[in-house]
């Protein structure tokens, strides 16, 4: 599966790990992702998901089903 949150959309990063000595080797920065169960209203159940431990903050704020609004929003601009 994916390495992906499935609100936010953060996906593995790369980079350069960099020595001392200034050598590069290429290396990946993996998002903070967590399999949690998260309560969607509208649906009156459980949902299980893989979410970064920022989506998991959205969702504690704003609720599963405007988070996913403010996301899809930010896709589609």
């Amino acid at each position: 599966m994916a390495k992906v949150c499935q609100v936010t959309g953060k996906r593995p990063m790369s980079g350069n790990r960099v020595s001392h000595a200034n050598n590069k080797t290429r290396r990946r920065w993996e998002p903070n992702l967590q399999w949690k169960k998260v309560w969607v209203e509208s649906e009156r159940r459980y949902v299980r998901m893989r979410i970064s431990a920022r989506g998991l903050r959205t969702i504690t704020k704003m609720g599963y089903d405007a988070a996913v609004r403010k996301m899809n929003r930010k896709k589609g601009a």
